[in-house]
């Protein structure tokens, strides 16, 4: 007859079991709740790191502890029991995916442990006197420099937490800083759009006094209504500019792109600012240019609006920052670069080398244009580069330096044709 062995570990619960059943669910709170506390000051991978660890203990705590309950003689359900054997699972799968523990300090650890412990073994089988002071200096150099390269593993492990903690900080108040940037583009948006419609309505009726049909004016009244007229189509102007940068930031400006004539549409900007160029100090003068025998029909993809007011911008600052001189517009064909060019060169103040870079980037003059236009904003270039781009075309500027006149030039496509 074979013998039936039996092992049953679990025994009848005494006193002393009752009170280590309180220590073990006690011991188990306060881990959970240190954990709890850590994790509030935590952030980061550090955060995602003590969570793995407080679920893993929980769901090990309760598989184990049901052990207990078996002593006392109440019925378990088994799958508690296999609950115990998920926390290696889950401690496993917080070293792999959140870095639970250092790997590379482990080893490092367990390296150096190794070492003292194979000395230690050379020490202690030393068979004369020398070989007993040979292992023993080698052993405690080696305990000393162990212990120097464990805490600077540390040190730097400390730093690369801190880093992570200041680099998440960072980001948090990066995406507040952009919160705000967009709130700031909205709030400017809105105010601008409010100032629209009385400076709409003072431009509006400051021309029909100064044309006569609310009645003749004085000279004195009428020099006055024109001193107002021309602020009030400044401050248009700096709102329109102001409404255009808002757009393109929160990326809510708008393109009708069609069909236009180029040469067409420069020519009526030119016409248009006709009394603008005849009150001009400085002599001006546009011309086209077109190869001979030339088929071109100068048609580009665009929207007519946008770029009207890139080339009036263009031509209006040429006339501000040219005290005396000429300023000659320009609209031509380059042939082997497949390109139409609009230029603007005048005499005028220039732009200083070092200005030229940042000379399309807003709020951005020159010292000696403020001299000359107090009332520029360097808003309507960043504007215009803006615009240029959102046609795929370039803008560029060219200046030999202060008081030697510059060149603006913009180059778009051809339209494609099909």
């Amino acid at each position: 007859m074979t013998p039936k062995f039996v092992f049953n570990y679990y025994v009848d619960a005494g006193w002393g079991y009752y009170l280590f059943s309180v220590y073990f669910v006690l011991l188990a709170l306060c881990g959970l709740t240190l954990l709890l506390v850590h994790n509030q000051k935590s952030r980061g991978i550090r955060s995602v790191q003590i969570k793995n660890v407080f679920v893993g203990s929980l769901v090990g705590m309760i598989g184990g502890g049901s052990s207990f309950l078996l002593s006392f003689n109440i019925p378990v359900p088994p799958y508690l029991f296999i609950l115990f054997a998920c926390l290696p699972l889950i401690i496993a799968r917080g070293i792999i995916k959140y870095k639970l523990f250092n790997v590379r300090a482990v080893a490092i650890e367990l390296f150096v442990l190794a070492i003292w412990i194979f000395l230690t073994i050379r020490l202690v089988l030393s068979a004369t006197q020398q070989d007993i002071v040979i292992n023993l200096i080698s052993l405690v150099a080696v305990v000393v420099f162990g212990i120097l390269i464990i805490r600077s593993m540390y040190n730097e492990i400390r730093q690369r937490e801190r880093i992570e903690v200041l680099a998440t900080d960072l980001q948090k108040a990066n995406d507040r800083l952009t919160e705000l940037d967009r709130q700031k583009s909205e709030f400017v948006s809105f105010a601008t759009h409010q100032l629209r419609a009385p400076l709409t309505a003072m431009k509006g009726y400051g021309s029909l006094l100064l044309e006569g049909d609310l009645g003749p004016l004085s000279a004195e009244a009428k020099q006055g209504i024109q001193r107002i007229f021309d602020s009030t189509n400044t401050l248009v102007n700096i709102v329109n500019d102001y409404l255009n940068i808002t757009r393109i930031e929160l990326g809510t400006m708008k393109y009708a792109f069609d069909s236009v004539d180029f040469r067409e549409l420069v020519s009526d900007v030119v016409a248009e600012l006709g009394p603008n160029i005849d009150k001009a100090a400085a002599k001006f003068s546009f011309r086209v240019e077109a190869p001979e025998n030339s088929t071109l029909d100068w048609r580009i993809t665009a929207d007519r609006d946008k770029l009207k007011q890139v080339i009036e911008n263009l031509i209006d600052n040429s006339i501000k920052y040219t005290p005396s001189g000429t300023i000659a517009a320009r609209l031509s064909y380059d042939r082997a670069r497949h390109k139409y060019i609009f230029a603007v060169k005048d005499t005028g103040v220039g732009i200083a080398p070092e200005v030229v870079p940042r000379l399309f980037q807003k709020f951005s003059r020159a010292e000696n244009a403020n001299k000359v236009n107090i009332r520029g904003t360097g808003l309507g270039l960043y504007v215009a580069k803006q615009m240029v781009e959102a046609h795929h075309g370039t803008i560029r500027v060219e200046s030999p330096g202060e008081g030697k006149g510059s060149t603006f030039i913009v180059e778009l496509d051809p339209l494609a044709k099909a």
